[in-house]
């Protein structure tokens, strides 16, 4: 190739947005841009969603992210028929289960509320119904900028816990019912200077790594 034939140095690209949260773990990154906020539909999905959102309680999410295989696996894939048959054998074997987070509370729980779900679809009512009836009105508020502009809860996540406590579910307070409903895009809290948000105005190729 001759000087002449030379390709023409490329501008470099914008540097990569940050995100809200997961910037340098892959597997948070992916959690980020991929599912947090996303809506989410179907009970089997939903019931593992907020599952794993009370196991999160006092701990950090990347936790129950990394173990997130390991929870599905011990909890027959969250199908909540096969999780209501779970006995004191059952618990104790999951007590016993490295790989996720052993709390007899929140496995009672998860073990509990699998049979109210049963319970509320032999009612003729699904947990897409109830959960997603307590979505927010659009526009629920502006764009947060910062993390401190981000409630723990809110009157429909207070409202939704209430129902979901009124029909048998166990270990789902207002502010875990917030975190379900953010993680299944009930809500939409990434921050107005995060890469999906400045993805959606720009188009997804404009923003590099």
């Amino acid at each position: 190739m001759t000087a002449d034939q030379q390709p023409t140095p490329t501008e470099p690209g914008p540097p990569a947005a940050p995100r809200c949260f997961g910037d340098g773990d892959p597997l948070y990154e992916a959690y980020h841009d991929d599912e947090w906020g996303v809506a989410v539909h179907g009970d089997r999905a939903l019931f593992e969603r907020i599952a794993l959102e009370g196991f999160q309680s006092g701990l950090s999410w990347i936790t129950v992210l990394r173990k997130r295989p390991a929870f599905r696996a011990a909890f027959a894939g969250f199908d909540p028929e096969l999780v209501a048959r779970f006995d004191d054998a059952d618990v104790a074997r999951l007590l016993a289960d490295a790989g996720i987070v052993r709390n007899r509370a929140k496995i009672e729980a998860t073990v509990a509320n699998a049979r109210a779900l049963l319970a509320l679809v032999e009612s003729g009512r699904t947990l897409d119904d109830v959960v997603w009836s307590h979505a927010p009105a659009a526009p629920e508020r502006e764009r947060p900028a910062t993390w401190t502009d981000i409630p723990s809860q809110t009157d429909e996540s207070r409202a939704l816990a209430r129902e979901l406590k009124s029909l048998g579910s166990r270990f789902i307070g207002p502010t875990t019912a917030y975190a379900s409903m953010q993680a299944c895009g009930l809500v939409d809290d990434h921050l107005a200077g995060c890469r999906v948000v400045l993805g959606r105005i720009a188009g997804p190729d404009r923003l590099a790594g």
